[in-house]
């Protein structure tokens, strides 16, 4: 059990008999009547962020959630096929409990699978990954690093918008929060 007051960014709660991450809460202290906290919760089945108020001093459910790191190995047919580095052990996730981080994995990547009630559930990969660009329109002479972007597909397949001086083979690193370019690496 956690208690509201203990609640912060990230931390994993159970609701109604289903899993969520904390992503934003706010404690309130009204004139009249007493304190609660209001948050934002986005479910761990469905990605679905709901807006949820608990009263001050209530107690929460903690998930059943188990974390272990993973090799990622290679998708086939809508399934992506990760190892566990200690025991060799290999299980497949659905395309649909990705997201969108099935646009950064890259093979023997390590990323973080989360497991509810044994089952496996998401991913959660390195804030930064580096990719090379597979394909971009060339540079213009002229072009400088304050200009405007344009679109790469790097090797994943993912779609980024990058400065108009990089050209395709340049190794970037991208935010795989946001999907955003980040720099280049060199």
């Amino acid at each position: 059990m956690i208690s509201t007051n203990e609640i912060r960014n990230g931390a994993k709660i159970e609701v109604d008999g289903e899993p969520f991450i904390i992503v934003e809460f706010q404690h309130v202290k009204p004139g009249k009547g007493g304190a609660f906290v209001r948050t934002k919760l986005r479910s761990l089945k469905t990605g679905n962020v709901v807006d949820r108020t608990f009263r001050s001093g209530d107690k929460l459910e903690e998930p059943d959630i188990e974390e272990m790191e993973m090799q990622y190995l290679y998708s086939s047919e809508g399934q992506y096929f990760f190892m566990d580095t200690k025991s060799y052990e290999q299980i497949f996730i659905l395309q649909e409990h990705l997201g969108e981080s099935k646009n950064f994995l890259k093979e023997n990547m390590v990323a973080k699978i989360i497991f509810y009630e044994g089952k496996p559930l998401s991913v959660e990969l390195p804030i930064f990954v580096e990719l090379k660009i597979v394909k971009t329109d060339p540079g213009i002479r002229g072009d400088t690093a304050t200009g405007g972007s344009k679109a790469a597909i790097v090797e994943t397949g993912a779609n980024i918008k990058v400065p108009l001086y990089l050209e395709e083979g340049a190794v970037i690193k991208v935010d795989t929060r946001s999907g955003e370019y980040v720099e280049r690496v060199k």
